[in-house]
């Protein structure tokens, strides 16, 4: 058991990317607006997504390629597609979490700093901590970051439960109008994006050759399910915050990050104690420098990727080049791109949310061709829920775009 657990990695930094603005803003906010009534929607989504996101280590580690050299030998087309939407997302997605995570650190250390520079500068230290170490040095500071937050996340619910204003009602709830709008983009968000999938087979390739091959299918899927069943215990922790401490408190939250930031540990301290500050902002914050970092070391590490394989140039590694551009790209949307980043953010975020039908077909399909080997494809039982899971996803992306 000691053995397998020293192979943690790749599933926990797939929980640092997942566990983020979908958990600490959206959970928490369906806790505060629903109480603990839209518990069946966390649950059936993440319950519906499992497969798709599990497709990503188990083709890595039984094919020794990432889910983009998978994509590629299904068609140039979709990597093409791929490189596309994420060049549209990946510097406003960046920016987000970011600013996020600056309003947390600048409400914990009680500066008078403006959010830019507090953006900046963590932009500035997550480069850094990457280029310095890579994924080695990531891979450690994430198991760090990762069992704060669950220690934090968990007790801060703890004391909720026997300080918090509200009652322990579990009356589930299907919202209409707006309110069934928001559980849409709820689910659609919950627990992340679904190309993540690919970064998480990036992660195994990187975790296994550290390890001089030595990760096995099981071992890698047990690796996953650790990150996974982390996100969702964790989804279910922010949404009992919402619900136990926010629910009917009559206050409306801030659409801005670093805003809803200061409101989230405020109304958290002001319900709980001062005494619990801490707690708090530290089970807030780690859940977003987790992001944060995660997502600075991804996004490069895949469009390097990418451009090795449509340039046909496997041996040359664009990583520094693409999170330098990335860095780069994120700051200067915060010096002057900061009155559109509202925009910005919502064409990201719907860009992300329609396409996660598209990733969902796509990885089940690779899985399921000539390029998997028969004995490691998927059960029967996964097949089924994968099905399930795609109508599920291609209904509610159909349901949001009508919508609009």
């Amino acid at each position: 058991m000691l053995a397998r657990l020293k192979k943690l990695g790749p599933g926990l930094l797939f929980a640092g990317a997942a566990i983020g603005v979908s958990h600490l803003v959206q959970s928490t906010r369906a806790g505060a607006d629903f109480g603990w009534g839209l518990l069946w929607a966390l649950l059936l989504v993440n319950f519906f997504k499992y497969p798709f996101f599990q497709f990503g280590p188990r083709y890595a580690l039984v094919t020794g390629e990432s889910l983009l050299d998978g994509y590629y030998k299904l068609g140039k087309i979709y990597l093409w597609l791929y490189f596309i939407l994420n060049i549209a997302t990946m510097f406003t997605i960046q920016t987000a979490v970011t600013v996020v995570t600056a309003g947390l650190a600048s409400n914990l250390f009680n500066t008078s700093t403006d959010i830019i520079s507090w953006s900046i500068g963590v932009t500035v230290i997550c480069y850094i901590i990457l280029l310095i170490g890579r994924y080695q040095l990531l891979d450690k500071i994430i198991k760090a970051i990762v069992l704060a937050l669950a220690i934090s996340s968990v007790l801060a619910l703890m004391i909720a439960t026997t300080k918090g204003n509200a009652s322990l009602e579990f009356t589930q709830v299907f919202p209409e109008g707006a309110g069934f709008l928001f559980v849409i983009a709820f689910m659609g968000w919950m627990p992340a994006p679904m190309d993540i999938s690919i970064w998480h087979s990036i992660w195994v390739l990187e975790k296994k050759n550290g390890l001089k091959n030595k990760l096995s299918l099981k071992e890698g899927i047990f690796d996953f399910n650790v990150g996974y069943l982390t996100t969702v215990i964790l989804g279910i922790c922010f949404l009992g915050l919402g619900a136990m401490v926010m629910f009917d408190s009559g206050i409306e939250f801030s659409d801005k990050g670093n805003e809803f930031a200061g409101q989230l540990i405020e109304l958290y301290t002001s319900n709980l104690g001062e005494a619990w500050y801490g707690i708090i902002a530290i089970a807030a914050l780690t859940t977003m420098i987790s992001t944060t970092i995660t997502t600075l070391d991804a996004s490069p590490r895949v469009m390097s990727k990418t451009i090795q394989l449509l340039l046909k140039q496997k041996n040359k590694d664009y990583y520094i080049f693409f999170i330098t551009f990335l860095a780069l790209g994120t700051c200067l949307i915060f010096l002057f791109l900061r009155s559109e980043m509202g925009l910005l953010v919502q064409i990201a975020t719907v860009l992300s949310f329609i396409t996660a039908p598209f990733y969902a077909i796509l990885n089940y399909h690779l899985v399921t061709s000539k390029h998997m080997p028969i004995t490691d494809r998927p059960s029967q039982k996964i097949k089924i829920l994968s099905v399930l899971g795609i109508i599920f996803l291609t209904g509610f992306t159909g349901v949001y775009l009508l919508s609009l």
